[in-house]
């Protein structure tokens, strides 16, 4: 076996033929994070001429002679061969001490243990506990089997599988709620369509919005930029647009056709028309007449944002990430103006069509927290929303630091526990 650095060329043809390959190792990934200040490197291992391993690890300087080394999501190989592993281990700690590494952080894309929509272990289900163990007797140092957010990627995510399922399947597997609200939304015609470039800031004012209401600080609008220029047709988003003229329109028409059927409900019983029920019949009128009230109010309350904010409004949107068979949506946000539309459900709805007939076999809704029991914990209700469009919980194996400089590595373990109180 032989120790090489990859073209990109050889690193991405490899990452769509492995089974762990994720939009975190193509070698777009690395010069997006060089617009952020670390260098990229496509290192790999090579028996015969034939790739047996490779990741995109990325450096970080620090201490002016000091450098921190991850690969996110990585690495590519078969992490049952010990023996590559063991080599691919060797050859990375010595090529990433010419550039004194403190460590090297890893959190592959492997499922640690198979879990159902509950997050319950399925029973003869995967199992890669073996794979930890491996990793550990290399000298990695397992950070933890951690529930919330805590890691550099999500150790938890929500996940639904498309392979060979048409749309029935995937509605008739979802809760009733979903099914009623994306229905709904299709009654007020919420729309889903792709921004471009030119109208990034459309997401970040969505953005801003949302990190205004849920107390963050939002990524700046460079960011964005780089991610659309850099990665191309592999992050799209999609934006959510409400058409209040139409939902004035036909709330109007639904109101219109209502007082019509009591109208004639009404000269149904003043008539005396042969075989009425009139207890059947004035039940009818006062479910329409209890109906139209609830519907002016609506009306009044849409004319009211019409008036305010015009005939087409942005109600949310979500930045995805399209590599290979999987579609995954990474963050999003919405308005909180406008949540009673509850936008999400339709452009997850909309993309997972997409994909449906595109030939993607997964819809990765990512990050989620593992802990399952807490109902009243806020990020709870993020799994419980995903849930409801079915699927199952995944797993992943967490991260490992393989430990160059044991010293520096202490250090910087306390600066940066430090920072993270700080920060908070």
């Amino acid at each position: 076996m032989e120790f090489v650095e990859l073209t990109e060329q050889e690193f991405n043809n490899f990452g769509l033929n492995n089974e762990y390959g994720n939009f975190h190792q193509t070698s777009n990934w690395g010069k997006l994070k060089e617009k952020n200040g670390w260098k990229s490197h496509l290192i790999g291992v090579k028996e015969d001429g034939e790739i047996k391993a490779a990741c995109l690890l990325l450096q970080k300087c620090v201490l002016k002679k000091f450098s921190l080394f991850y690969s996110p999501r990585g690495y590519l190989l078969d992490y049952n061969n010990y023996q590559l592993l063991e080599f691919f281990t060797k050859e990375i700690k010595n090529y990433v001490k010419k550039y004194n590494a403190i460590f090297v952080k890893i959190d592959p894309y492997v499922i640690h243990k198979e879990r159902d929509i509950n997050g319950d272990i399925v029973e003869e289900g995967l199992n890669n506990e073996s794979i930890i163990g491996d990793l550990k007797q290399l000298g990695y140092v397992h950070t933890g089997f951690n529930l919330k957010h805590e890691n550099m990627q999500p150790r938890w995510a929500f996940a639904l599988d498309l392979k060979d399922k048409s749309e029935d399947d995937i509605l008739n597997g979802m809760e009733s709620k979903t099914r009623q609200l994306i229905r709904k939304n299709m009654r007020w015609n919420i729309s889903v369509r792709e921004i471009k470039k030119d109208e990034l800031q459309i997401f970040k004012d969505i953005m801003n919005s949302t990190a205004d209401r849920r107390n963050f600080i939002d990524r700046p609008f460079e960011y964005y930029k780089n991610m659309l220029e850099v990665l191309k047709d592999n992050a799209k988003i999609y934006i959510a647009e409400l058409n209040v003229k139409d939902l004035v329109e036909s709330t109007k028409k639904e109101i219109d056709d209502n007082k019509k059927i009591i109208e004639e409900k009404q000269k149904e019983i003043d008539e005396k028309k042969k075989n009425i029920n009139i207890d059947k019949t004035n039940k009818k009128i006062k479910e329409l007449v209890e109906t139209n009230e609830r519907l002016e109010k609506k009306l009044e309350h849409y004319e009211e944002i019409r008036q305010e904010d015009g005939d087409l409004i942005t109600l949310g949107g979500i930045i995805y990430m399209i590599y290979n068979k999987e579609i995954l949506s990474l963050f999003g946000g919405s308005y909180d103006k406008y949540m009673e539309f509850q936008s999400f459900y339709t452009i997850h709805w909309e993309l997972i069509k997409y994909a449906l007939h595109n030939g993607f076999e997964k819809y990765n809704f990512y990050g989620i927290t593992g802990d399952f029991k807490d109902t009243k914990d806020e990020l709870y209700g993020i799994y419980d929303f995903k849930r409801g469009f079915g699927g199952h919980v995944e797993e992943y194996i967490g991260e490992f630091d393989l430990i160059i400089n044991k010293f520096m590595y202490l250090m910087y373990k306390y600066g940066f526990s430090l920072y993270k109180k700080l920060k908070k």
